[in-house]
């Protein structure tokens, strides 16, 4: 028997291997949710909850966090009614982490460069969804499933994890570019600002807010949307 197929095997692991590590911050192993790797300090990643309280966080337009959100087995949950939270920071371009897992046809979402000078975060900061496909009516049209720009630009389809699963979250906003990665696949991704964008936004019902999606900064918002929402793992790495 030859060895040339086996050798070949295993070159072939070797270089796929040193392919990954090229493309990632460290080969550590990964940190345990809400919490940090030296590298990934090194690379300038925060927390922005620390699984024990909900320092950093408060209420839309408030100065407490509302009843509804408390900090359960390390996740930041909405457990009742109280309305929608923001970071207390304001932030511009970044990369934000996370984790979320949804109830059973429950709809959550998260907001970026948020504005409080409006009466919802939903009429300033562009929306990625948080959705149960399966059970809520929003699975039913790709621009409203999980991942999806909500209501302008399409997730496709297969990439949610079941619900009670956690699904890992990568939002990229550098300027006007944005990208929503969703367990590890680039599901969506835009250009605010750009003809295409004001056309789209025109068309949609987010029309009746004339300074939805042109703020250059403002707070990172997630949604009571009225279902059980669990949150972990938030990290955020502000971009030059």
């Amino acid at each position: 028997m030859t060895r040339l197929p086996i050798l070949s095997a295993l070159l072939g692991a070797a270089l796929l291997l040193q392919a990954c590590c090229a493309t990632c911050d460290t080969c550590e192993e990964p940190a345990s949710p809400n919490t940090l790797t030296d590298a990934e300090r090194a690379a300038g990643w925060e927390l922005l909850f620390d699984g024990a309280t909900t320092a950093g966080w408060r209420g839309f337009r408030g100065d407490a966090m509302p009843d509804g959100w408390t900090v359960a087995d390390g996740t930041l949950a909405r457990t009742g009614g109280g309305g929608d939270i923001v970071t207390v920071e304001a932030f511009g371009d970044f990369e934000l982490r996370l984790q979320w897992k949804i109830s059973e046809a429950g709809n959550s979402g998260i907001f970026f460069r948020v504005s409080e000078e409006q009466g919802g975060v939903y009429e300033t900061g562009p929306e990625m969804q948080v959705l149960d496909d399966a059970r809520h009516p929003d699975g039913q049209s790709r621009l409203t499933s999980a991942g999806s720009n909500y209501a302008l630009h399409a997730a496709p389809e297969g990439h949610t994890a079941p619900v009670g699963q956690w699904n890992d979250v990568l939002l990229r906003v550098d300027g006007a570019h944005v990208e929503h990665w969703l367990n590890g696949t680039k599901v969506v991704e835009y250009d605010l600002w750009t003809p295409e964008w004001t056309a789209l936004v025109a068309a949609s019902k987010f029309s009746r807010w004339p300074g939805y999606g042109l703020e250059k900064t403002g707070h990172i918002a997630l949604q009571d949307h009225g279902d059980p929402v669990w949150y972990r793992d938030i990290k955020v790495r502000r971009l030059e």
